[in-house]
Parts: structure tokens; sequence; C-alpha cells
């Protein structure tokens, strides 16, 4: 029999999605729409034609990225924040070596940028772990603050040495560095910059998938997500956890200049992120820190995100980050933490005032 914890946590972003649009709903009302006719535009646009459904996979694929790189560190029970830093270096780093190794043939080049975008996301990722594994400095923090450097660093690269005359972008990648997109083989898609990269995503996820629930470091990682004192306790090497944890995060966040870069605009832009790296945290929260939930979690947030652009006629685009935002609420509320502190709060203050009565 399925225990109550479990079915809590299957069917509860499940209840949270539906309470956001019950409660989108009445924002909708309040402005003097049909909620009917909204929502219907809004599914209608985005998965009732072959192009919306392209256009949702688009905007899911960086998604399942940076959820990824967020529930994996979540898993070992690290809060990696810093995913849009990560993504900038590791999208700046693929883009350069895609307009400077020019010479390489496709089959060399391709995967060279991947592998460039995945290591500079983990070198980025890899110092506030090496801070949190060698000085206990605070994760949070030190992500953060990496992420303003990450913006700050490829600016300055940017406007001093890469970018092309009258623009702030680098010059464009390479025509073999370039992944097709997914209209050569489904011309229904045709328009939507949907490319290859959304399989690797999917690829991504079921390594992570492979690593955290089929070998032994993920074993590792997870005890260390639990109790670190525990499997310390038990000869594993946190430090070493930690800093493998954390690169392994900003690898998967650096993935994320594999679509923008190499499979939509070819060159890499300053901006174009637009807080997907943000946005990853929502994700993995959604999600429940699991492959197959980061999925579900970001193409629902690709849904959103261009149907947000369908109904703005309609509505303000601002309803969709209140549906982002309600959806966000109610899981965090729902969730086990949030609840095992909240039954805290109630001891402390119930423990307070008995030993306030019988003082009185």
């Amino acid at each position: 029999m399925i225990k109550r914890e479990k079915l809590l946590e299957i069917f509860t972003p499940l209840l949270a999605v539906i309470a956001a649009f019950l409660v989108g709903g009445i924002f909708i009302l309040i402005i003097g729409q049909n909620p009917i006719f909204i929502y219907g535009k809004l599914f209608s646009g985005t998965l009732g034609n072959p192009y919306g459904i392209a256009q949702v996979l688009f905007k899911a694929t960086p998604l399942i990225f940076t959820g990824l790189a967020v529930a994996f560190a979540f898993r070992a029970g690290l809060f990696n924040i810093g995913c849009e830093g990560q993504l900038y270096i590791g999208s700046f780093l693929a883009a350069y070596l895609g307009f400077t190794l020019v010479g390489l043939p496709g089959f060399l080049l391709i995967p060279l940028c991947i592998l460039g975008g995945m290591v500079g996301g983990a070198l980025w990722a890899g110092i506030p772990g090496i801070l949190k594994a060698k000085r206990g400095a605070h994760e949070v923090i030190t992500t953060i603050m990496m992420n303003f450097i990450a913006l700050a660093l490829t600016n300055y690269l940017i406007v001093r040495y890469f970018h092309m005359p009258e623009t702030v972008h680098t010059q464009s990648i390479a025509l073999v560095a370039r992944i097709p997109r997914l209209s050569t083989i489904f011309p229904k898609f045709s328009g939507s910059p949907l490319n290859y990269s959304f399989f690797l995503a999917l690829l991504a996820c079921f390594i992570v998938y492979y690593i955290l629930w089929k070998t032994s470091l993920g074993y590792e990682l997870r005890a260390v997500g639990l109790s670190p004192s525990a499997s310390e306790y038990g000869g594993i090497n946190i430090p070493k956890s930690v800093i493998l944890t954390m690169a392994i995060s900003g690898a998967l966040a650096g993935l994320v200049g594999v679509n923008y870069v190499m499979g939509y605009k070819y060159y890499f832009e300053q901006g174009f992120a637009g807080g997907v790296g943000f946005m990853g945290i929502a994700v993995a929260l959604l999600g429940r820190n699991t492959p197959i939930g980061v999925i579900l979690a970001a193409l629902l947030f690709g849904l959103l995100s261009f149907g947000g652009l369908i109904i703005n006629a309609y509505v303000p685009k601002e309803l969709v980050e209140i549906l982002q935002a309600i959806v966000i609420i109610f899981v965090i509320a729902s969730s086990k933490p949030f609840r095992d502190y909240i039954m805290k709060l109630k001891k402390k203050t119930l423990a307070q005032g008995i030993a306030g009565t019988s003082k009185e």
C-alpha cells in the first residue's frame, strides 16, 4: 500500500498546478475576461498545432538543463542558485570554440563545443564547491556572487574583444558547428527554432537518473544529501562529494548554450538567458528533484512562457508570471521540509506558551 507521504509526493505538484490555474482564473475575471476563453486560447495556441508544440519544446529545453542542474545539487544537499552564471560561462565558451576553431570538421567541432559548454559551467560551479568544501562558505552566497561575476566577465569580453561591429553579440559560429533544427525531419515544425538539443536534454535526464539511482557515486551523493554526518561516519569523503556535485550541476547548466548558441542564434549574446537559470529552481521544486519530474515541469513552464505571447492580446502577459509564482508558492508550502518547519514552529510556540503559563 502506497504511503501517505508518497501520495503527497506524486499528487502535490499536480494539485499545485490546478490551484494556480483556478487562482489565475479569478485574476482573469477581475480584469473582465472569460477564463474559459483565455485558457482555451492558451492551450489551442500551444498544444493545438505543430508549431505551438515545437515552440513549447524549444522553451522547455533550457529549463530541463537548468532544472536538472538544480535538482542534482539538491539531491546532494546543496542549493545551487548559480545556474544563470554557469550557463553564461558555458555558453560563451561554446561560442568561442565555435567561431575560433573553424578549420575543424563538424563531427569534431560539434562535440567539442558541447564539451566546452559543460567544462565552462563545471569550472564556474566548481569554485563555490571548493569554497564550500575547503572553507565552509555557504554555496547560496557564493553562487549568487558568481552570477554577477559571470555576467560582468562575459559582457567585458564581448565589448572589449569579441563583439561584431554595431552589435552586442559575438561573431557567428562556424556552419559545421551548428545543430540542425527538427523542422529538417518534421516539416510541420517549420518556423520554430526547436533543434536537436532537445534530445540532448532528454539524454541528460537519463544520465542523471542513472548516476543518482544506479551507481555507487549516486548513492554516496544522495546519502550526503540526507545526512552528511552519517555519511562521513560511513567513510564517504564529504569535501570530494561537494566539489563533484557542484561541478556536475554546473556542467548541466552549461549545456543551455547548446540550445541557443549552436541551435538557434549561432552566436553568444549578452542577456540571452532571460532568467532561465533562476527558473530552473522552480522547475526542480515542481519536479520534486527527479529527472522525469523536471521534464514535466519544464514542459509546463515552457507552455506558459510561449502561451503568454499568445494570450497577450487579451490579458496582460504578467498573468503567466502570476501563474508561475502561484505554482511555486503552492509547491513550497506543501513540501515536506516546509511542513516540518511549521510543525517545529508550532511545537516551539506551544512549549513557550506552557512555560509562560507555569511561571504565572
